[in-house]
């Protein structure tokens, strides 16, 4: 799934999560950065406030407390979390699923085949699971195996009525806690 920043991949993700959850499957959504990971978990959160079938969501990063990475773990395998919002600590070798169905995989270009295919992995009974790569930047091997039929492409290329424009900033590790 491409489309510019603002655009709606995130939105898209909730659906194919919730797709999933009532199917009876959990949902790995990938991210390469721990900020990234939390603004997609409070997104998603935001995206299904109100709703009473809304999905229940669980952010796991390496930098969570020890305790806390505990009960995230425990909740993701007994099928408590129906969709994980998470770093490369996703693919790590105690993090165990109850029934990953679809793994979500944002900024597809930042990880390497291998780190997807450990995420794909992470299935019972050797299932693959549905795969959702998004980006905002096509890349090379992208648009390889979107040519050679290996990955088909979905584009959103418009916004949404009434979203402003992306503004651009720098930010200065002193800022960071403001950003």
């Amino acid at each position: 799934l491409q489309g510019d920043v603002g655009s709606g991949k995130t939105a898209v993700a909730y659906l194919a999560a919730l797709a999933a959850s009532s199917s009876g499957f959990q949902t790995a959504f990938m991210t390469p950065t721990e900020l990234l990971s939390e603004q997609h978990a409070r997104t998603l959160v935001e995206l299904g406030s109100g709703d009473p079938k809304a999905l229940k969501i669980g952010l796991l990063t390496a930098s969570m407390g020890r305790r806390d990475l505990g009960v995230v773990k425990d909740q993701l395998r007994e099928g408590k979390i129906e969709c994980i919002v998470g770093t490369q600590a996703l693919i790590q070798s105690d993090v165990q699923f109850k029934n990953l169905g679809l793994a979500i995989i944002d900024e597809q270009h930042r990880f390497g085949v291998r780190q997807q295919s450990a995420l794909q992995e992470k299935t019972i009974k050797a299932r693959t699971p549905h795969t959702l790569v998004m980006t905002a930047t096509p890349i090379p091997r992208s648009l390889a195996l979107t040519a050679y039929g290996d990955l088909d492409l979905s584009v959103i290329d418009e916004l949404p009525p009434g979203r402003i424009p992306v503004e651009t900033r720098v930010i200065y590790p002193l800022e960071r806690e403001r950003a």
